[in-house]
């Protein structure tokens, strides 16, 4: 069992004991590193450099039990028993091909000697993860001999961090680096300050810098000011200007729309902040500028971008254009021609994806990995801002490996999934202009398959062919008997997210906690005339907490999507055939615990909690459709006996749900990461099923009182 905060301990071992197979053998073509051979950097090398030299020192010893020295050369010569960490303008030699181009790496292994080559100091550092993962995958520590060279497809992956909003220590750092991020994200409000306090930022950017990861600063800076008013570039300077003065390491420039505001002069909106919108409860029906391509924020955004690259010119303006992809795409179209060319434009790949089942629409609402391919506002926004001359797009593309699908869970065990999206932006990366990932929200990331799927399918020299690559993952994370098993569930849970459903209701509401979810009774008995709607409880520090948890669960209905009374029938069908399939990967899992070797089993059982907690979750999302329209059928009915029948089927509902919250114990008891998200903190830990089980109670006292109330009426025929 686990204590809340444990899974710390696991993310925190970067090289993980272990990984060396006792049964591997050497291969013909192939060298052993052993303990007579030593890793070689120049006198005086960059920090980078050395880094990457004594990871690779302490990778060969705790994951491959492999103890070689750290020597210092006067020269980047090959030596015999010596893997040489240089990059190309230290190196003396010559290789069959030299690394050109950001973070390129070409790797040399000779009989006796390897050298690790790389474009710059920071690639070197990619470089010798790789031959981490070389290794991990062999499961020794042997190398093929020959020659490869490596040069990534992304200008830049980022992410933020996987073990509390803006949190960024040394091994975390370490870890985004080993899982294939080139950049982190810190939400910014003033200098030296985060959504979450305090926080020395300057220090988190060398320290960055130290693992070869650049910075990105995501905008929720103050600045509502109109671009044409007289004092505009003195004020926009003082905001934007002033924070590249304090922190002039920033690399980029994250702008929201629904986090920049501003009071634009376009009619077709509020021309106010979103808050500022309602005049005497009375709701102003036009959009707020930070959801709509307002005419003057094409001068809004040139403001920032004049006083931006005023202190740093070399500094990446990103406008992300996802609060009004909803719109004409004709309308972005025109919006994006009045860019300036240098802002990069950033879209994200699922949102408004359009699904329809039984005739009617369900759009993507938010960011989920159901959506395979793009929906419509990703593609016709990538090749209008191609078209447009923007000189770099970006996308949110949450390949890290988790989405909003289930709010609280490490990742989404959908390999073959993600792999499918991945296929697809590549296509995009070649062709129209889209050079880097925004790869996780703020609920982080988690190391898992989708790491090295990400590695190859974006490397020039990457293995593309996705059943092999999964295969390799399989047979080194859960053994070589059990991998049939592993990669059949991941194929099969994959194929499941077809029947998912993503609606605002669901991902606000029993999807974001899980089985934690409250069952409310809607029917309101009260003295006091109070709302229904429960706060749900979360760490009074927590970034959002519980607020981004909608505990009344009712339909959210959206202009582009029908109807919840039309669509929840429908929904709960689509549901439960995805419950049939999770419960046939979770079988295969659990069948796969017994051929898993003894010290992979933490792997395996990890990987079946976690495939509880999401089968769970389906569970308790499906009951709440249910419970929904027995409570909505139960208010509009006139029958006395009908609602005596519909109380008797929510107290059948209620009881089966009471029992999928006891069965999600074990899950979150075993793996302390299931129930936590750095936003919210823990919504689904030990003491939250516990908190729902006395919601339930308190909710059947109140179902019982009803009860009564109905037997107390006349019967209505």
């Amino acid at each position: 069992m686990e204590k809340n905060y444990d899974f710390l301990k696991r993310m925190r071992v970067i090289h993980k004991p272990g990984r060396r197979n006792a049964s591997a053998v050497l291969e013909a073509g192939e060298i052993e590193i052993t303990n007579s051979w030593q890793i070689a950097v120049k006198q005086n090398c960059a920090e980078q450099v050395l880094q990457a030299a004594e990871d690779f020192q302490d990778y060969l010893l705790r994951s491959m039990e492999v103890s070689v020295p750290v020597v210092r050369f006067e020269k980047m010569e090959k030596a015999a028993n010596t893997i040489l960490f240089t990059s190309k303008a230290d190196y003396v030699g010559t290789l069959k091909e030299v690394p050109d181009g950001q973070c390129a790496f070409a790797i040399e292994v000779n009989d006796d000697s390897v050298v690790l080559c790389g474009d710059s100091d920071r690639a070197v550092l990619y470089g010798g993860v790789h031959m981490e993962d070389r290794m991990n995958f062999r499961g020794a520590p042997y190398l093929t001999k020959g020659f490869s060279l490596r040069k990534p497809l992304t200008r830049m992956r980022s992410v933020h961090s996987g073990c509390g909003i803006d949190q960024f220590p040394d091994w975390q750092l370490n870890a985004i680096l080993h899982a294939g991020f080139s950049a982190i994200d810190v939400f910014v409000k003033a200098p030296d300050t985060t959504t979450a306090g305090y926080l020395n930022i300057n220090d988190v950017i060398t320290r960055a810098n130290k693992y070869g990861l650049e910075v990105v600063l995501y905008s929720y800076l103050n600045s509502y000011k109109h671009p044409d008013d007289p004092d505009a570039e003195e004020f926009f300077d003082s905001v934007y200007g002033e924070i590249f003065r304090r922190h002039p390491g920033f690399a980029s420039i994250h702008l929201v729309g629904e986090s920049l505001e501003f009071p634009s002069k376009d009619p077709a909106t509020t021309g106010k902040r979103h808050r500022d919108s309602i005049i005497d409860g009375i709701p102003d029906t036009r959009v707020s500028p930070g959801w709509w391509p307002c005419e003057d924020y094409p001068a809004y955004i040139k403001r920032i971008a004049d006083a931006v690259h005023k202190v740093k010119p070399e500094a990446e303006v990103i406008l992300n254009t996802y609060n009004w992809g909803w719109t004409e795409p004709e309308r972005r179209a025109e919006f994006l021609k009045k860019l300036p060319k240098d802002v990069t434009v950033h879209m994200t790949y699922d949102i408004f994806k359009m699904n329809i089942r039984n005739g009617l629409k369900s759009p993507v609402m938010d960011y989920s990995i159901s959506a395979d391919v793009p929906g419509s506002y990703f593609e016709t926004e990538a090749k209008a801002a191609h078209a447009a001359g923007i000189k770099r797009l970006r996308c949110t593309a949450n390949l890290a490996g988790a989405t909003w699908d289930f709010g609280t869970v490490p990742y989404v065990p959908v390999p073959f999934r993600f792999a499918k999206r991945m296929q697809v932006l590549k296509e995009y990366l070649l062709n129209y202009g889209l050079t880097s990932f925004y790869d996780a929200h703020h609920y982080g990331w988690w190391p898992n398959p989708c790491n090295d799927l990400a590695k190859e399918i974006f490397a020039t020299d990457g293995e593309q062919d996705v059943e092999v690559i999964l295969r390799k993952v399989a047979e080194r994370d859960y053994g070589k008997e059990a991998a049939d098993n592993i990669v059949e569930a991941w194929r099969i849970w994959s194929n499941s997210m077809d029947y998912y459903v993503g609606t605002n209701e669901d991902q606000y509401g029993p999807w974001r906690p899980g089985p934690a979810y409250p069952f409310i009774f809607q029917p309101n008995i009260t003295r006091t005339m109070s709302p229904k709607e429960i706060a749900f409880p979360a760490a009074p520090h927590a970034h959002f907490g519980g607020r981004i948890i909608k505990t009344l669960y009712m339909p959210y209905e959206n202009v582009n999507q029908s109807p919840g009374p039309l669509r929840f029938p429908g929904e709960i069908r689509s549901l439960e055939k995805m419950l049939v399939m999770w419960e046939q990967g979770l079988e295969l899992v659990e069948k796969a615990q017994e051929l898993i070797p003894a010290h992979l089993k933490e792997n395996g059982v990890l990987l079946r909690v976690l495939g509880k907690f999401i089968r769970n979750s389906i569970i308790t999302t499906t009951n709440m459709k249910k419970w929904w329209m027995l409570n909505t059928k139960l208010q509009a009915s006139y029958s006395q006996q009908e609602m005596l029948d519909i109380l008797d089927q929510l107290e059948a509902l209620g009881n089966a749900e009471i029992a999928n919250v006891k069965d999600t114990f074990e899950a979150v008891q075993t793996d302390s990461r299931l129930g936590w998200e750095p936003s919210m903190e823990y919504v689904c830990d030990e003491w939250h099923l516990n908190w729902k089980l006395r919601q339930m109670q308190s909710m059947f006292n109140e179902l019982e009182t009803y009860r009564g109330i109905v037997k107390l009426a006349a019967p209505i025929e």
